[in-house]
């Protein structure tokens, strides 16, 4: 193993052409420990052709840089799926370090929130779809798409979403509008043409996806850059008018960026339907209506029949009207002209195809174990509740064709593909022609020292009942690495648990936070770099191996109620929330349990045994182990706009002001939202608008506090005035 002043520098390369399809690794290091051998192995097998392999490789062995290394080796578009958004971010930023002069995007739902239309016939429950839509990933997901639909030196890191319906890619690049300096151009013409892109027109401040005329100037905000499109239109002699002038502002300082001569603009939306084609599909739709109310008609379900009809009656005369309806997904299938049961356009359509229609990039399915019984379930789930919906006259047959792509129809739509994972599941072992190992870590880590502490001694033992004694017994554990400026991560079986254990952290003095699926996917991120930056001294969470967390600064893991057998304390996920201390040299996992389980005696025995090949690797070579020093990046920093970036410094710099006088400060930035306003300099009065809200909560979480502090205050005075009388 090299240490880093021996290891092999390379300097940033130069800016490539967007088009060579060549990918250049940009890092200080070469691959070592068992990197080499597994790059070799797995190269090779892509070159027999072998359509799936497993990097089986233990947590901490550099299983991102290994990928990392073949990806460019290849050098083909790659997908990397990861099974949640957060793992999605954290690998989109590895790779992005790896690859700085390549396009890396993220590709994840843009849903924040998500209630899918349902229908419980049991208790005659309709539940209507919900959703809110965030703008950042949804101008992240245009930005995966245009990128692979202009360039071969494109990495997509996504999330499940990847499987489900977007839209068809030829009808979205046919639309596509190129300006260029010198074209010709009618006002008028270039106004309709952004329309029909699904671009809106507004006289207010630009957002994505809108458009404003002011004079001989158009100005754009596509949806996959924060910044402003400045078109001229003028008068160009016998020519008419021309585009004399485009120019790209930034949306929030109003700076040059640059003149340039040409640009392209993609679609404002994914799904792209031609004029001719929406008539058609307006007709398709009249006649399932037609033959399903026959049908239900002839069952007896006037009820049902009538809901139908007038749903999708009132959504026609919507889509004649606007273009569009709540729920319009559900009628997919008749804009794309796609036979029943005939599998969407997703994600993996707008991936590079050879000549014979065969895909033509590689797959890399991170954390496997988990994300491909993912993949392998969505379409049951959805088919299971679209099938009420259609039962019970909610919605035509054809919305089951609004889906995500079942296994069979994925695994025909990818090529190549690699698992990582440290625990390979049923599948991997089964349909992988080559299993590599990468057990030896290049740090010289060691898999974390195991303690097994009996939950009953320990209460016994501190004069508590039940499960109380573990939680002391952490709590006592936690402090001792805190003072070393690490950090701890406990794991409960419920969120409640997870929220209740966190207060009473909290309540001891102990900077603590919770992580579950209840916690918006930003403000998950956000949690996580704070955690590592020491705003937290202890993360609590259920199923913490979910996020694919890399933090070296975690030395202990407390794994509450070990012996309660089930998913969440199974051999796999046991061996994952080990692996999570796995990354620093003084990494220590305690299992609280009364029994000694299989799953248990199983993770044990095989921590045990990486523990030994590595020792065995260290004493060979003369390693002494190292913890991973990472730099801490937030990343979030490429999913928030420069608008929320913004305001976050505003905030950072009023924050004395705030302490001093919360009042004074928020009437003082209303006022000048006002004075703004005045003067119609919206982008200022959006700013300030957002720093007020943020603030505003502040102030009510605040004030929150200190009322549950002075009703504890008081709790406890009456208490000592009874224990008086």
């Amino acid at each position: 193993m090299k240490s880093k002043k021996d290891s092999a520098k390379s300097n940033k390369t130069a800016k490539l052409d967007k088009n060579s399809g060549v990918f250049h690794l940009s890092t200080e290091y070469t691959p070592a420990g068992d990197q080499p051998q597994a790059i070799s192995k797995l190269l090779t097998g892509l070159d027999k052709g072998l359509r799936y392999q497993t990097l089986f490789g233990v947590t901490g062995s550099g299983k991102t840089y290994t990928m990392a290394n073949v990806i460019a080796k290849v050098g083909k578009p790659t997908l990397v799926i990861a099974h949640n958004k957060t793992l999605a971010a954290q690998l989109a930023q590895e790779y992005r370090e790896f690859f700085p002069n390549n396009a890396v995007h993220y590709f994840v739902s843009y849903y924040d929130y998500y209630q899918p239309e349902a229908y419980i016939s049991a208790s005659d429950t309709y539940i209507e779809k919900e959703a809110q839509i965030n703008e950042e990933i949804e101008r992240l997901r245009h930005a995966s798409t245009q990128a692979l639909l202009t360039r071969k030196d494109v990495i997509i890191v996504a999330s499940v979403s990847c499987i489900y319906g977007l839209g068809s890619p030829k009808e979205y690049e046919k639309v596509n509008f190129k300006i260029e300096k010198g074209m010709k151009a009618d006002r008028s013409e270039f106004v309709r043409r952004l329309i029909g892109m699904y671009f809106e027109r507004t006289n207010a401040d630009l957002t994505p996806g809108t458009f404003r005329a002011m004079g001989n100037a158009i100005e754009i905000m596509p949806v996959s850059e924060r910044v402003v499109y400045k078109v001229k239109i003028e008068k160009g002699g016998d020519a008419g008018e021309i585009v004399s002038e485009i120019t790209i502002i930034d949306a929030i300082t109003r700076n040059i960026i640059e003149d340039t001569s040409a640009l392209f603009l993609f679609p404002a939306k994914h799904f792209v339907t031609p004029e001719n084609e929406r008539a058609r599909a307006v007709a398709d739709i009249k006649a399932e209506l037609d033959k399903r109310l026959k049908e239900l008609d002839a069952d007896g379900k006037i009820i049902e029949a009538e809901r139908l009809r007038r749903r999708t009656t009132y959504d026609l005369a919507l889509i004649k009207e606007v273009g569009y309806c709540n729920g319009i997904e559900n009628y997919s299938r008749h804009f794309s002209g796609m036979a029943p049961g005939e599998a969407p356009d997703t994600l993996l359509s707008y991936f590079p195809h050879k000549e014979d229609g065969s895909p033509d990039f590689l797959t890399v399915i991170d954390e496997s174990h988990v994300a491909v019984p993912q993949l392998n379930g969505m379409f049951a789930g959805d088919a299971s509740r679209k099938k009420n919906l259609i039962d019970y006259g909610f919605r035509l047959p054809s919305a089951a064709d609004n889906r995500p792509l079942k296994f069979n129809e994925f695994e025909q739509r990818v090529g190549q593909v690699i698992f990582t994972t440290a625990t390979p599941g049923k599948f991997e072992f089964e349909y992988s022609k080559q299993i590599v190992e990468q057990i030896i870590r290049p740090t010289g880590l060691i898999d974390p020292v195991l303690v097994v502490k009996p939950v009953t001694a320990i209460a016994k033992s501190k004069g508590v009942d039940g499960n109380t004694g573990q939680i002391f017994d952490f709590i006592e554990e936690a402090k001792k690495v805190i003072k070393n400026n690490q950090r701890a991560i406990a794991t409960t079986l419920t969120k409640k648990m997870a929220e209740d254990l966190t207060e009473y952290l909290k309540e001891q003095g102990i900077k603590t936070a919770y992580i579950h699926s209840d916690i918006m996917t930003l403000e998950r991120i956000q949690i996580l770099t704070d955690f590592r930056r020491g705003v937290y001294d202890i993360l609590v969470g259920v199923n913490l191996l979910r996020e694919g967390l890399d933090l070296p600064e975690v030395s202990l893991i407390g794994i509450l109620d070990a012996d309660k057998e089930g998913f969440l304390r199974s051999e796999s996920a046991l061996i994952q929330t080990i692996g999570r201390a796995a990354r620093n040299v003084d990494g220590r996992v305690i299992l609280y349990a009364d029994n000694m389980t299989g799953s248990m005696d199983r993770s044990i025995k095989e921590t045990e045994r990486r523990r030994g090949l590595q020792l065995a690797y260290n004493k060979e070579h003369g390693i002494t182990p190292q913890t991973i020093i990472k730099r801490i990046n937030d990343i979030t920093d490429h999913i928030k706009s420069d608008h929320q970036k913004t305001v976050g410094k505003l905030i950072l710099l009023d924050e004395l002001e705030f302490a001093k006088n919360p009042d004074k400060l928020i009437k003082s930035k209303e006022k000048q939202m006002e004075e703004a306003v005045k003067i119609l300099d919206f982008e200022t009065a959006a700013i300030l608008r957002d720093e007020i809200k943020e603030l505003m909560e502040r102030t009510l979480k605040k004030q929150k506090k200190e009322a549950k502090e002075k009703r504890e205050v008081n709790k406890g005075s009456r208490a000592r005035k009874q224990m008086l009388e």
